[in-house]
């Protein structure tokens, strides 16, 4: 019997090795403990990555791929610009189930921004995070569900920076659920740009 595509291996490997960095952070990331997680040994690792570095740059490599292909999908399902831009933030929120797992999260983030290699793949996820959040705020004042006048680039950035931040608020004072926390804020960001309906006669 023939044996999966390669390609859909890496991927199984690839989002366990993302499952097993949000339970247990830098230290506990081992060769070991993502086989274990897949069902393989280690030695298969070792054959496909070449090392827990090389697993790690893959993984970079694949949020770069993930990130640029998302908000498309997620355009798709969903009726308005905002509508989609809501369900996206959500989505890259999803992982972050606990403070801990947040913290773990960025406990990588702190490596992306000391290591060049890791560090160029996290800036290319954020710049193709800017583009699906200025694509979809543009796509809502064309579409005018906000005012004409709004300036999409500082609202991309507001956005951007209030869904960060509320992430870290969120790990502090633990209320409720992250998704929720964040959809909260970026409805606050929004509510002054929203378009007013036009008066009916």
């Amino acid at each position: 019997m023939a044996g999966r595509p390669r390609g859909v291996e890496d991927l199984v490997i690839l989002r366990a090795a993302a499952e097993v960095m949000g339970r247990v952070g830098p230290a506990g990331l081992t060769l070991a403990a993502v086989a274990r997680e897949v069902g393989l040994v280690p030695g298969t690792l070792v054959q496909r990555f070449g090392s827990k570095r090389g697993l790690v740059l893959a993984l970079a490599d694949q949020s770069v791929r993930d990130a640029d292909a998302l908000p498309e999908r997620i355009r798709g399902e969903q009726g308005s610009a905002l509508g989609a831009l809501a369900a996206l933030l959500a989505e890259w929120m999803a992982p972050m189930v606990s403070p801990e797992t947040f913290a773990h999260h960025l406990a990588f983030l702190c490596m992306d921004l000391t290591d060049p290699e890791l560090h160029e793949r996290a800036l290319a996820v954020h710049e193709a995070q800017r583009r699906a959040v200025g694509t979809l705020l543009t796509d809502a004042v064309a579409t005018g569900e906000l005012r004409a006048t709004t300036d999409v680039e500082a609202l991309t950035a507001t956005v951007q920076a209030v869904t960060s931040g509320a992430g870290l608020i969120w790990a502090l004072d633990r209320q409720g659920a992250l998704v929720r926390r964040v959809r909260h804020e970026l409805d606050a960001v929004l509510a002054p740009h929203i378009a007013t309906p036009a008066p009916t006669a």
